[in-house]
Parts: structure tokens; C-alpha cells; sequence
């Protein structure tokens, strides 16, 4: 008579071949992050001509001076000292501002991949005002070219300008360059030359149209900002070193409101001799945030505020997520057949359990190739109802009976709905997880409490003996 392997056996081939399951499980987890950056190139082609995720600032007053430096130089072998007369620039940030910005999103689609952009209109007023106390900074009144002096308006990607730009100073309209601007833009943006001696407030009107996408930032600066925002995007993401005050979103979109920036919640004083460098903001891109983070200070504590125009479902998230629940389907799937292999005494091949963990990886595949068509939530239903009627149909065949293959089919639909609660109810996911899965182990120990691991029962083992013995 051929003795039977030993349930402890046919428990660690199934766990070998769990394992082995694994590396197609990962290579699965690798292409939703290949699919994802290849969405994010296809996202920047859409934007290409379009305009990015777009950084705005200013205005900022600067005004060259004359200083004077110390040189040395080594003239016929001797340390020679001299003066000499340097131009430098003073930054000088309004003492209030208010800016408003209308956000009008859409949607433009390139093949099966989407990226939200927008069409905004930018308006403030700005009033700049020479401190009384302009000595303590090291600059002298009387050392300030203001004949020279410029405004300065930032904008990270320019070519998002629209027509219709216009910058008014004490009521009179100026003359607008391309580039030069703050460099917490990089330098990026547009100037223009200012007339102002500083013995008065200066007044600025400016409003300008900004085409972007996914996101907008604001770098604040001068004594006190304020920054109001409204667009009838329904799922907008508030992120950066200041929040809105009271935001309000509904079904008609979202207002934000940002009041009462000072400087003191910057950390800068309102004339500096050196500009801010640029922020590291993370817009949800991918490539934005690699910019800023080259280009930025190491050291950067340039303050910003952002809004974020979100998709509703991040699918990318959603299915890389899931993917990491995969361990758990061949675990319990696997659990099921070896119980219905030592208990039931169906008897379950190791080809079997492989076959059977192909089809649950599979299920993955399909939930990304679907998601990117028809969107994460119908791409769920699909696949899932495709693996659950393979599998079920399959342990039919396998376990010798479509009893245990609708338990088969129920326990995969469990489990799937599972994930997909797991999957909306983010922030309790954990410990939804952690005790769902004590209740299966405590099922688990409870079923398997009188399996003799190391061979077979007693009672098939005395009628071996006793057959031997005659």
C-alpha cells in the first residue's frame, strides 16, 4: 500500500510554491510603477504645450546700490589694498498684498491616460513702503539708484502666460520683459522699470492670465499676504507650509482663503539683500518636484502655500496598494485547498496550487489594464468576477465536486470584497486587516487541532500495523 505524504509534507510543498508565487507577485508590483511612470510621461506630453504645475510670486521691488568692497592684489610681489565700487541689489517685498486667482479646470486625455489643467486669472494689489529704519539692513538711503529700480514677477513656467498681462504703478501702465524674475521662480516670470524716489507709498495693480496644470503654488512674501481662490473643481488637495482658513468645498467647487501671511510667519524681513531661492514643492508629478529639488538650496526654507488639482481616485495608488494584499489571496486560497486535502481528503496536487496562483496574480494584471480604460472601481468588479468563475469552475475539477468548489467561490468573494473596504477605508485599513486576520488564524488553529503534522492518524496507522503483523 503507498503511504500518503504526511500532512506537515504537503503543507511545506504549499508553502514553497507560495513563495515561488511571489516573484511574479513583485514583477506585478513593478509594471504599476512602470504603468504609472509612463502616465506620468504621457501626462507632460498633454501638458507640453500647455503650460506645468505652475509657481507664482511677487511683486518684489529691487533696487541696486553702491557699496563699496575691499580688494587685494599682489603687484610685483607686494599686498596691495584698494576700494573699489560694487552695485548691488536690495529686495525690497510690499508691505501688504492681495491677490485673487479664478481656477477654470479640464481634462485633456492623450490615448487611454488624463491629466487636469487649467486656465486661471491672477489679480492684486501691492503697496511697497521704504522703512524708516533702512540703515539697520547696511544700505544707506543715499546709496540706492532708484532710477534704476525694477518689479519683479515670478512665474515658474512662463509659457503659460496668456494674453492680456498688465502692470500698473501710481496709475500708469508699464512697459513688460520677459524673464527676470524672483528666484524663488528660478528667475522665471516677467519685470518692468519703476519711476519711485521711496519718499511715497508705492502702488501696484497687476492681473495676468496663467495656463497650468495638476497644481498652482503661491510663494508669499512682504509684511502681509492674502490670497483668494475659487474654481469649480470638486476634489482639490491643500498642501505646502500654510493651509486655507476655513476652506469650503462642495458639488459647485471650492473657495480658499488665505488671510493674514505675515512676515514674521515667513521668517523674513521685509528689505533683504539677498533673494529667496526657490521652494522644493511636491506637486504629485513626479518631475516638478525632481526640479525644484536640483535647482533648490540644500537648505531651502522658502515658505510656500498649494492646491492640488486632484484626481477623485488615484488608480496607480489604489492597484499598487492591492497588490500588496496579494500574499494574503494565495494564503487563504492555499489554506482552503490543503484543509480540503488533509480534512476532506480531496487530493490537491502541487501543479495544482501553482495553477490555481497564477490565476489569483492574474488578477491583478487585469485590475491595471482595466483601471486605465474603464477606471479602478468597474475594473475591480470585472476582474474579480473573471478569477472568481476560473477558480470556482477549476476547484471543481481539482477538489471533486462543485459543493467545495462554491466554497472555494465564496471564500475568493470574501476575500475581494474585503480588499476593496480595506482599500476605501484607508486610515482603519490596519486594524480592520490585523483582525480579520486573527479571526482566520484562530479558524485556522481551531480546524486543524487534532492533525498529527508529522504522519498519518493513529487510527490508519494501527490498521497498518495490524496488517503487517498478519
Amino acid at each position: 500500500m503507498k503511504r500518503d505524504r504526511s500532512p506537515g509534507v504537503k503543507l511545506f510543498l504549499a508553502a514553497i510554491i507560495g513563495v515561488v508565487l511571489l516573484i511574479p507577485l513583485l514583477m506585478v508590483y513593478a509594471l504599476v510603477g512602470d504603468r504609472e511612470n509612463q502616465s506620468r510621461t504621457a501626462q507632460q506630453s498633454i501638458t507640453a504645450g500647455w503650460g506645468g504645475a505652475q509657481t507664482v510670486t511677487g511683486p518684489v521691488l529691487v533696487i541696486p546700490y553702491e557699496d563699496q568692497s575691499v580688494q587685494t592684489e599682489t603687484v610685483d610681489g607686494k599686498q596691495l589694498t584698494r576700494s573699489v565700487t560694487v552695485r548691488r541689489e536690495m529686495f525690497l517685498s510690499p508691505l501688504k498684498q492681495s491677490i485673487t486667482t479664478d481656477l477654470a479646470p479640464d481634462v485633456k486625455q492623450y490615448s487611454i491616460y488624463r491629466s487636469v489643467i487649467y486656465q486661471s486669472d491672477l489679480s492684486g494689489l501691492a503697496s511697497f513702503v521704504l522703512p524708516t529704519d533702512l540703515d539697520r539692513s547696511g544700505v544707506g538711503r543715499d546709496k540706492l539708484l532708484f532710477d534704476q529700480a525694477e518689479l519683479r514677477f515670478g512665474v515658474s513656467d512662463p509659457r503659460g502666460l496668456t494674453d492680456g498681462t498688465t502692470v500698473t504703478v501710481a496709475g500708469d501702465v508699464q512697459e513688460l520683459h520677459p524673464g527676470n524674475g524672483p528666484a524663488s521662480t528660478n528667475g522665471s516670470g516677467f519685470s518692468t522699470a519703476v519711476n519711485w524716489d521711496g519718499s511715497e507709498e508705492l502702488a501696484v495693480n497687476w492681473k495676468y492670465g496663467l495656463r497650468g496644470s495638476r497644481s498652482i503654488s503661491l510663494v508669499p512674501r512682504g509684511g502681509e499676504t492674502e490670497w483668494k481662490v475659487t474654481s469649480p473643481w470638486q476634489h482639490p488637495s491643500f498642501k505646502g507650509s500654510f493651509l486655507p482658513d476655513n476652506p469650503e468645498v462642495s458639488e459647485e467647487g471650492f473657495t480658499a482663503n488665505y488671510e493674514g501671511i505675515t512676515n514674521l510667519a515667513l521668517g523674513e524681513a521685509l528689505v533683504n539683500l539677498s533673494d529667496a531661492p526657490a521652494p522644493i514643492i511636491e506637486d504629485g508629478s513626479g518631475r516638478d518636484a525632481e526640479y525644484y529639488a536640483s535647482v533648490a538650496a540644500d537648505n531651502s526654507q522658502t515658505k510656500f502655500a498649494s492646491i492640488r488639482l486632484i484626481e477623485p481616485v488615484d488608480l496607480y495608488s489604489q492597484v499598487d496598494r492591492s497588490v500588496k494584499y496579494g500574499f494574503l489571496f494565495i494564503g487563504f486560497t492555499f489554506v482552503c485547498f490543503f484543509m480540503f486535502d488533509v480534512v476532506a481528503g480531496a487530493r490537491v496536487a502541487a501543479a495544482e496550487y501553482l495553477l490555481t496562483g497564477v490565476g489569483l496574480v492574474l488578477f491583478f494584471v487585469m485590475l491595471l489594464a482595466f483601471s486605465e480604460v474603464i477606471g479602478f472601481t468597474w475594473a475591480y468588479i470585472v476582474a474579480s468576477f473573471a478569477i472568481i468563475g476560473l477558480l470556482t469552475s477549476y476547484s471543481a475539477a481539482v477538489l471533486g465536486g462543485w459543493r467545495r468548489a462554491w466554497m472555494i467561490g465564496g471564500m475568493l468573494t470574501g476575500l475581494y470584497a474585503t480588499l476593496y473596504v480595506l482599500l476605501s477605508l484607508e486610515a482603519w485599513s490596519l486594524m480592520i486587516g490585523s483582525v480579520l486576520l486573527f479571526v482566520a488564524l484562530a479558524v485556522l488553529m481551531y480546524a486543524t487541532r487534532n492533525i498529527q503534522w508529522s504522519g498519518l492518524t493513529s487510527s490508519q496507522d494501527e490498521t497498518e500495523t495490524a496488517a503487517a503483523d498478519s
